[in-house]
Formats: C-alpha cells, sequence, structure tokens
C-alpha cells in the first residue's frame, strides 16, 4: 500500500555524464512517487537549473522506458555554485539563488546525482540548510565512502573491449600499442579493463612508473620471443608538463626506447557513453530507490553508498572532498603481478 508522504522532492544529475544516471533518476523517481506518495521534480542542466529555477514535474509516464537510455534525461553540466571564478558577487548569489528555488517550490529535500564535485557541493548546501541526499556516479570509481559507482561497470566493459580489438591489430603487425582510458586522479578504471582486456603493462597515477623500467621491460618481452605489446595507461599518469596526452607521451617513449612503431588509441567519450551495462542498471536503481527511503525517514545529509553488497547510508560530510585512489597493495595489483603484468615500477 502507498504512503503519501505528501513530500516534495528535487533530483538533479551534475557533472559529466556516465551509463546510469537515468536507471538513478528512474529508481528515486518511481520509489518516491509509488512508494511514498511524493511530488517529483527534475531540475535541468545540474546545479545550474536551481540556479535558474529550471525543472518540471516528473511523473510515473516520464519516468519508465528510460532504465536502458545512456545519458540523462535532465541533462547536466559541470556548474559548480561554490566557485570563486573572480566574480565574487555573483559567485556569493547563486548558493542564494538555489536556496530562494528550493523554498519557492516548498522542497523536503534534493537528490544530487554525482561524481566528487557534486558530492562536495551536496555538503555545502547541506550546511547551508538544506535537505540534501547524494547518490555517487562516475566512470573513474574514484567516489570515496563506496565500493563502486554506476557507470565504472559499463566503462570497464567499453574499455576491455577496445583492448581486445587492438589485440588483432597488434598481433598482425607486430606493433606496441597504448591504449589511453580515463581517470584523472585514480586509476581503476585502467586497471580493471587492463586485467580484463589482457595488457600486459598498465600504468596508473597511483604507481610511480620509471622510464628505463618501462623500455627494459618492452625489451625483454621482444628478446624472449614475444611479438607485441599491449599497453592500458590511465590519462592521469605523469607525464612531462609540456606533452598533453599520457598515451602520446608513453607511445613515443617506448617507440624510441625498442625502435618499433608504437601506436596510441584514445578512447575519450565512447567510455562514457552508451546504455549502462545491467549491473550498473541494478547498482543505480538500488541506489535511487534507497536515497527515496531516506527521505521518506528524513534522514538526510547522507549519500546511498554500496558497502560489501549493501546499500547503506554514508554522511556527506565524511565523503566531500576526498577521493578514493586505487591502493598500491591492492589484490588486483599484487595477482596481476603475478602473471607478469607490469606496473612501470619494477622488473
Amino acid at each position: 500500500m502507498k504512503r503519501n508522504t505528501g513530500m516534495r522532492i528535487g533530483v538533479l544529475t551534475a557533472g559529466g555524464d556516465c551509463p546510469g544516471l537515468n536507471a538513478a533518476i528512474r529508481g528515486v523517481g518511481k520509489s518516491a512517487i509509488l512508494e511514498y506518495g511524493m511530488r517529483v521534480y527534475g531540475f535541468s542542466s545540474g546545479f545550474l537549473g536551481l540556479i535558474e529555477s529550471d525543472y518540471s514535474e516528473l511523473d510515473e509516464d516520464d519516468l519508465s522506458g528510460i532504465l536502458t537510455l545512456g545519458g540523462t534525461i535532465l541533462g547536466t553540466s559541470r556548474e559548480k555554485p561554490y566557485k570563486n571564478d573572480g566574480l565574487t558577487e555573483y559567485i556569493q548569489s547563486k548558493p542564494e539563488q538555489i536556496k530562494r528555488t528550493y523554498r519557492d517550490l516548498r522542497l523536503d529535500a534534493l537528490v544530487c546525482i554525482g561524481g566528487n564535485g557534486t558530492m562536495k557541493t551536496a555538503q555545502k548546501l547541506a550546511d547551508e540548510g538544506l535537505d540534501v541526499i547524494g547518490l555517487p556516479k562516475t566512470i573513474d570509481n574514484d567516489v570515496w565512502g563506496t565500493d563502486q559507482t554506476f557507470g565504472f561497470d559499463s566503462a570497464v566493459g567499453i574499455a576491455a573491449e577496445a583492448i581486445d580489438r587492438v589485440h588483432t591489430t597488434a598481433n598482425s603487425h607486430r606493433r606496441i600499442m597504448v591504449v589511453e582510458v580515463m581517470g584523472h586522479h585514480a586509476g581503476w578504471l585502467a586497471l580493471y579493463s587492463g586485467i580484463a582486456g589482457g595488457g600486459d603493462m598498465i600504468l596508473i597515477p597511483e604507481i610511480k612508473y620509471d622510464e628505463e623500467i618501462v623500455v627494459e621491460y618492452l625489451r625483454r618481452r621482444i628478446s624472449t620471443g614475444k611479438p607485441y605489446t599491449i599497453i592500458v595507461v590511465a590519462e592521469g599518469i605523469k607525464v612531462p608538463k609540456q606533452k598533453k596526452s599520457a598515451g602520446r607521451h608513453i607511445a613515443k617513449l617506448v617507440g624510441k626506447g625498442t625502435e618499433l612503431e608504437a601506436k596510441v588509441t584514445i578512447l575519450g567519450y565512447i567510455q562514457r557513453g552508451g546504455s549502462p551495462s545491467p549491473m550498473d542498471r541494478i547498482l543505480a536503481t538500488r541506489l535511487g530507490a534507497y536515497a527515496a527511503e531516506l527521505i521518506s525517514k528524513r534522514k538526510f545529509g547522507y549519500m546511498a553508498a554500496l558497502r560489501n553488497d549493501k546499500i547503506k547510508a554514508i554522511p556527506l560530510k565524511e565523503v566531500a572532498g576526498k577521493i578514493k585512489f586505487v591502493p598500491t597493495d591492492h589484490k588486483l595489483i599484487t595477482r596481476a603481478r603475478s602473471i607478469d603484468t607490469n606496473f612501470g615500477d619494477r622488473l
């Protein structure tokens, strides 16, 4: 039996798009409407929609048929209402505009779906007195407090398939192939897709690589009759400042060091697009429905998180401003080393 709480909630998606956003919107909205009798308002283009009071009420029909869709029906932006870009008066007015929209709509809660930046903004809005719930999404899997973000599984699948396809070209032409994947600060995507795709070398931001070791490892492979090498590189590894692409830097380095042709493939935005994987659909739905449950219990200031396959509430104040890095002793790194996968730090 539906419980009619009479509550009014807002939902927004902020930051970069990723697979599973629509599944999360659906999870929040359908649970809020059907289970708790809430009214749901979707804000356009992330926090910009709150600032400009650009929204529409969502009903069950609006939320039907979107589970498998990539992108977000609400649109998104990288608007950061607390970022000072020199226009101090304008920046100070943005939180006030957000609070005005929140009050004018008589909202009881706001669900902020996004990554690290979004969780940080959500906590600041909570400090301003708004009742907020966060949902963690990003293909980078680097939101602190949750075992996994939705969007990550889809991106791993896309990147691993790309690496699979690169194998055939590398073998046919006896080349060194460098595949650059996303991950500015954390190497989760490179690690998982690199292992799933059979990468011979995986370079991630958390492990400092040595250029001489990288080249020597490839020379040893050549000397033992291995005709090609796949190197998976996270875009956030350290490279000389004048270099714009991590993948191109590594390709140039190994090409010069081995005198073999090295080609680079930068996967870019295709990692963030397309339909979400079944696992991401499930995770986003679980997180979204749990957000509605937290609101019904008036438990605010939390992020819904996956912990040991259970959905739990983690205080936003513990999440905001933190990044979940890959531990250098992670079990996947240990296992990968045991099968001669190299991380550029030791031979």
